[in-house]
């Protein structure tokens, strides 16, 4: 390939990559905001990784081919720079790994909300509409569950039980945690992994459980056994509920990826969605493990004062909330 022919073809991306390189940090606030002008903006840092490797590839193509010693030059002091920023922020990032895991979590939710809000509206919806539809129809849970299964649930959470949540003669404590963690972490897998299948999948898994769930309650508080399941679910559903809507959004977020690609290919697309949603997956195996111990430890005591239960459920809900979509918010631009 002729010189003229090579610049023309990259002269864009190396463009952008200079942007990247000048583009002050202070300014990704506004960036994120859409307050920059388009012909202002930079590529976003997590492709930076990528974009360095093609700009080192390209590097290497020039002095192979014998182009001249200004392109030669260009290229290389790109590298240089390009360099320095990458190890540098790679170095800073050993040094401050504890803020990455404490905020690397929420702020891949904020920056994928459109499939946070899909996955909730997919999970709460049916939830809500099953759980209104069983309070008012005592029969409609019989189209979820078996007889068995219903008077199963029905056992767990009959008033003036010692422990509530568990069938009779169940497990010690320690036992139900690790029973918790399983139960809940495989349906986070399941919302995740189903976004393989074009997303279908993981919509599936919203609907079913908000079905599920949503059945659970309605029918429980149609018998007047709300006295004994609201304390129970109140400590841990904030870790619980979210876990599975944030699990949803991220097999949204591979399964959009597979979908609609845009001018990457879909390898590509896949490896850039897979970031975010290894991030969601990181936090919400952590927010199962809470849920788990919470309601092996916690939510199953019937000795303790109701109006403490909802205290510790409201708290709760309030530090999810806040922490997913509000904690290190100012680490956005950096």
């Amino acid at each position: 390939m002729k010189q003229n022919a090579f610049e023309q073809e990259y002269q864009q991306t190396w463009t952008e990559f200079e942007r990247f390189l000048t583009f002050r940090v202070s300014r990704y606030k506004r960036f994120r905001k859409n307050e920059v002008p388009d012909e202002e903006r930079p590529f976003s840092p997590s492709e930076f990784p990528d974009r360095y490797k093609a700009l080192c590839h390209n590097l290497a193509l020039a002095r192979a081919r014998g182009y001249s010693d200004q392109l030669i030059g260009r290229l290389n002091q790109l590298v240089v720079s390009g360099h320095h920023r990458l190890y540098g922020a790679r170095a800073n990032a050993k040094k401050h790994w504890v803020s990455s895991l404490l905020f690397g979590f929420p702020i891949a939710l904020r920056q994928n909300l459109g499939f946070v809000a899909l996955a909730a509206l997919a999970f709460f919806g049916p939830f809500f509409i099953m759980a209104l539809a069983c309070y008012l129809n005592g029969e409609m849970i019989y189209s979820l569950m078996g007889v068995g299964t219903v008077s199963g649930v029905e056992s767990m959470y009959e008033p003036g039980r010692h422990v509530v949540g568990r069938e009779r003669d169940s497990a010690t404590d320690v036992m139900m945690f690790g029973f918790y963690i399983k139960n809940n972490i495989g349906i986070s897998f399941q919302s995740f992994a189903g976004g393989v299948l074009f997303g279908i999948g993981s919509l599936f898994v919203m609907i079913y459980n908000g079905l599920y769930i949503g059945g659970i309650t309605g029918h429980l508080t149609q018998l007047g056994y709300g006295v004994t399941f609201y304390p129970f679910v109140s400590g841990h559903s904030a870790f619980e509920l979210m876990a599975i809507v944030f699990s949803g959004a991220a097999g949204f977020k591979i399964g959009y990826a597979i979908i609609s690609p845009g001018h990457l290919s879909r390898k590509m697309a896949l490896r850039r969605a897979g970031r975010d949603a290894a991030w969601i997956v990181y936090g919400t195996t952590i927010m199962l493990v809470f849920a788990a111990f919470i309601e092996a430890f916690w939510s199953s005591k019937t000795g303790i004062d109701h109006t403490i239960k909802y205290s510790v459920g409201i708290a709760l809900w309030i530090f999810v909330l806040y922490y997913c979509f509000f904690a290190g918010s100012e680490k956005n631009a950096t």
